[in-house]
């Protein structure tokens, strides 16, 4: 395991406890040359999940892939790393319930467009316009109409 800091390929383990649906291993690493700790996740290598793509293709569901388009779509909002976290947990988890092991990428956009909306409206509408791939203002403002029309009538 490289460090994710110095890139340093020597380390040493310094706690190791099974999550909580005991599917993963969490550990805590300690890096031999810089001394800067980090932590590393151990899953089990199974039949992987797949993406279908809107135009068909299908390509192995990446949770660092969904973490990252998260993680952009809340840069410098007021949302924490555990909730970005849930959400991938939670967008994993009804990718594992799909007894053809595989989801749209539709469906998955639409589920996490539904809890951002929830979390974080900016982070919403950052993460729809990457998502929906507004073509125009026109579209951009359709969309903020809309979630305006559902907050009032809350």
């Amino acid at each position: 395991m490289k460090c994710p800091y110095c890139g340093f390929a020597q380390d040493r383990v310094v706690d190791s406890r099974e999550s909580k649906e005991a599917d993963s291993i969490r550990r805590r690493r300690e890096c031999e040359r810089c001394n800067k700790r980090f932590t590393t996740y151990e899953r089990l290598d199974e039949i992987p999940y797949m993406v279908v793509k809107k135009d068909g293709r299908r390509e192995k569901f990446e949770r660092q892939k969904v973490l990252s388009g998260l993680l952009h779509a809340c840069e410098k909002r007021p949302v924490s790393a555990s909730k970005l976290e849930a959400l991938v947990d939670e967008t994993e988890a009804f990718l594992v319930d799909s007894p053809e092991r595989e989801r749209t990428t539709t469906e998955i956009g639409e589920l996490l467009m539904d809890r951002l909306k929830t979390i974080d409206t900016v982070a919403y509408i950052r993460f729809a316009s990457v998502y929906r791939d507004f073509k125009d203002v026109r579209e951009f403002k359709e969309e903020l109409e809309q979630l305006l029309n559902s907050r009032s009538q809350r």
